[in-house]
């Protein structure tokens, strides 16, 4: 389970009890994340070469879990990675960048940490594009107590590497789907301008 972010005391000032990070008077606030990342998926849809999927699915994988609307967006090339956006009822984002990077939205969503979803979409948008624009790098690397996933985003003034363990079942399945090896995945394929539409003004 991720860990909350830190919240940001004075200096001098206690941090918060621990139950105070279960305490969410108002998620609603997070409709916004939804609503952003709708927009964002049609806008990908019209703008790049990309076949658009959709279904329910297990939250995280879990057989157990509750179901959660998941919208894929699959480049038509091969060398361009794949976006998928899974909509959580807290309300929440997960999103997946090409193979192995995820970033949830919000972290937490507790009052404690009070996350500006406004911000939260600002960072949705600067990760997808990123992506999009071919600035994600992904591999799998053994270590001597087994195999880890490891990905670099860099974006025009972000840079930021992430990295977690796998299963063994999961590093047999990314050697032989051709996932284990390091790649950058290639820039998002534009869609041809439509002829009837007019030429910008400027």
């Amino acid at each position: 389970m991720a860990q909350p972010p830190r919240h940001n005391a004075q200096m001098g000032d206690a941090d918060p009890p621990p139950e105070t990070y279960l305490r969410v008077t108002d998620p609603g606030r997070f409709d916004l994340l939804h609503d952003a990342a709708e927009v964002l998926l049609d806008e990908l849809t019209e703008r790049y070469t990309v076949e658009r999927r959709e279904t329910r699915e297990p939250f995280e994988g879990r057989a157990d879990g509750p179901l959660v609307r998941i919208v894929r967006l699959i480049p038509r090339a091969p060398v361009a990675g794949p976006v998928a956006i899974g909509f959580t009822d807290f309300p929440g984002l997960t999103v997946r960048l090409g193979r192995w990077h995820e970033l949830a939205l919000p972290v937490c969503g507790c009052d404690t940490c009070d996350e500006d979803p406004k911000q939260l979409v600002d960072d949705l948008h600067r990760e997808i594009y990123a992506h999009v624009e071919g600035g994600l790098w992904e591999g799998v690397r053994r270590r001597l107590h087994g195999s880890w996933w490891e990905t670099r985003l860099v974006g025009p003034d972000f840079s930021q590497g992430r990295s977690g363990p796998l299963s063994g079942r999961q590093a047999r399945a990314a050697r032989h789907e051709g996932y284990a090896a390091a790649v950058r995945w290639a820039p998002w394929n534009r869609r041809a301008a439509d002829p009837t539409e007019p030429p910008p003004l400027y």
